[in-house]
């Protein structure tokens, strides 16, 4: 296809002519979108209980809680960045967070705004080192990974901080008209981050660094504060889903977080976000959080080996940055 053709086809006057089927799969998340249907068919047709009220609960949770992580992992991969230490920095912000419910004498509905908190000051810290030294990131955030982790092994010496309490426990295990609260807090989170995507210039601003980065400079765009701020929100949103996920558990576990950071990526990739930055969307990465769940429980269901689980989830990340590099080319 030639250069002409390309930008015809690229023109909005060309999408409006385009047909429906066309622009679904002009989409980034459209094949993730099939996949999961095809998935959901394919489990509910393969078992009998799949469906059932009781599994799709514990779908929507386990997808709520990565699906967090990769929302602000998305943010980072759109200015073109990475993030490894998410998940431990979803370890450290909810052991920080028991302790301060349990010792330090913080009321229990003040906890997720102080975790969230210390989560975008970790983030932050990435931030500095990525935004304002301009190191790189993937160095950067291994090593605050392997900080953060230690940090929450010296603070607990490897054990839980338990109990914290019935009340803090229905941010975890409590439900509203029969939807799980994660689940509502993390379809509440999308729909703001799309919000702030589509509407807000911050969220303009994430697109046109991760674009490129040179012609953000030239038009005015402080990028460093835009790239420092998508770490602080992914370290925010880390902190959040450690937070939950102990509330759910009833204790601040030192292991929380140790297996998300690869299913907060590969959800964010199979969503259509690219590993280049500048182009991705966060109903994508919902979407790709949804099928890293439905297809953890399927292999339950199925009596699928956990060991091959991992293997199934690396082909399917594989195959995600294979499509990713095709779209690219086109």
């Amino acid at each position: 296809m030639d250069t002409v053709q390309k930008s015809e086809i690229s023109s909005p006057l060309a999408r409006k002519q385009a047909s429906p089927l066309s622009r679904f799969w002009a989409w980034e998340g459209s094949g993730v979108l099939v996949a999961l249907v095809a998935l959901i068919l394919g489990l509910a047709l393969a078992t009998d209980n799949f469906l059932s009220a009781y599994n799709m609960s514990v779908v929507m949770r386990q997808a709520a809680f990565v699906g967090l992580v990769a929302l602000g992992q998305t943010l980072v991969l759109l200015v073109g960045g990475i993030d490894l230490s998410v998940g431990a920095a979803a370890g450290l912000s909810s052991i920080i967070g028991a302790l301060a419910l349990t010792q330090w004498g913080i009321h229990p509905y003040l906890i997720i705004p102080f975790t969230m908190a210390f989560g975008f000051a970790l983030g932050a810290l990435n931030g500095v080192f990525v935004a304002g030294l301009r190191l790189n990131p993937f160095i950067v955030t291994l090593a605050t990974w392997e900080i953060f982790a230690g940090l929450t092994l010296v603070i607990t010496k490897g054990y839980p901080i338990r109990p914290l309490g019935e009340q803090f426990g229905i941010f975890g295990k409590g439900d509203i008209a029969g939807v799980p609260v994660p689940v509502l807090i993390f379809i509440v989170t999308a729909i703001v981050l799309i919000w702030m995507l589509r509407q807000t210039r911050l969220g303009r601003n994430i697109f046109a660094v991760g674009g490129n980065r040179d012609a953000a400079i030239l038009a005015g765009i402080r990028v460093r504060l835009v790239e420092f701020v998508a770490f602080g929100l992914a370290g925010m949103l880390a902190a959040l889903a450690g937070i939950l996920f102990a509330s759910r558990m009833d204790a601040g576990q030192p292991s929380v977080g140790e297996g998300w950071l690869m299913g907060a990526i590969t959800a964010a990739i199979l969503g259509g976000t690219s590993l280049r930055g500048g182009q991705g969307s966060i109903v994508g990465t919902v979407l790709g959080a949804l099928l890293l769940a439905v297809l953890a429980n399927g292999t339950v269901l199925l009596n699928v080996s956990g060991f091959w689980q991992r293997v199934i989830v690396g082909c399917v990340v594989l195959v995600a940055v294979l499509v990713d590099l095709l779209r690219r080319r086109d």
